[in-house]
């Protein structure tokens, strides 16, 4: 189940929810539940639902089942709670491909190298990086995390990582013209189309597009992303950060570096 459903997920499974309530009912009984009541329009061989009130066990703030549960650009942007933990190798020339940031007292995924050990590894632009070989981060400058690495064992550098926790992800459905509805320039998201499913879903202007359908598109040229973005199926998923703590997190990096060195590989799920 995917843990970014749209407002049309939340239609549809609205609609579900109500078929499924229907299927228990009897057409003799006008009640199912002390809290539940039904209201019956038709014959008794075919009726409607014209209000339903939901039973106490159903909160309103159930999970909503979406309908893109199954889409694997969903599953690739997904952001896991809780932590993991990874296990690094150095390449030939004694380096890992990864570039940390210090922000807040905490220690975050600055860049990751295509074809890299962190790259091969699964981590991210935005993780943050809670222990390296048993060592707490948090109060870690950038040098001294970088001064880590370079002494680890070549061998074997184990981190525990926490997925993107500035970074958020929105499911949206693209229109019969095949837009979503939003404007972007430099990869920062501009401004909304009024009514358009980025709007619907909560996309706000301000923020950067770090993936798309979980492939990072940092440092990439607009008709790059473009490109992805048409490509995308009619259910796509956008991740985005804030104007500030991005801007922030990508401090002293130059957009060519970030477009030659990035990895914008598509993730395996």
């Amino acid at each position: 189940m995917s843990l970014y459903p749209s407002l049309e997920d939340l239609k549809v499974d609205k609609v579900i929810k109500v078929r499924e309530m229907c299927c228990y009912v009897s057409v003799y009984s006008m009640s199912i539940h002390r809290d539940v009541k039904l209201l019956f329009v038709g014959s008794s061989n075919q009726f409607y639902v014209s209000q339903v009130a939901l039973p106490s066990g159903s909160g309103v703030g159930a999970m909503v089942r979406p309908v893109t549960g199954t889409d694997m650009g969903v599953r690739r942007a997904e952001i896991r709670p809780g932590l993991r933990e990874i296990i690094l190798c150095k390449d030939q020339d004694g380096k890992v491909g990864l570039r940390l940031r210090a922000i807040d007292n905490g220690l975050f995924v600055q860049l990751v190298q295509a074809n890299s050990p962190a790259a091969l590894a699964g981590l991210r632009f935005g993780d943050q990086v809670l222990q390296i070989n048993g060592q707490n981060c948090a109060g870690w400058s950038t040098d001294k995390a970088h001064k880590a690495l370079k002494a680890a064992a070549e061998t074997r550098i184990e981190m525990v990582v926490r997925d993107r926790p500035f970074q958020r992800t929105i499911t949206m459905h693209k229109d019969s013209s095949g837009h979503v509805g939003f404007i972007y320039k430099s990869g920062k998201i501009t401004s909304l189309v009024k009514d358009g499913s980025a709007a619907r879903n909560g996309l706000l202007t301000e923020h950067y597009i770090c993936e798309i359908n979980g492939q990072n598109v940092i440092g990439l040229k607009d008709s790059q992303i473009k490109d992805i973005l048409n490509t995308s199926p009619t259910t796509m998923t956008i991740t985005v950060m804030p104007k500030l703590i991005y801007e922030h997190m990508i401090k002293r990096m130059s957009t060519g570096l970030l477009r030659s060195a990035m990895d914008h590989s598509v993730p395996e799920v």
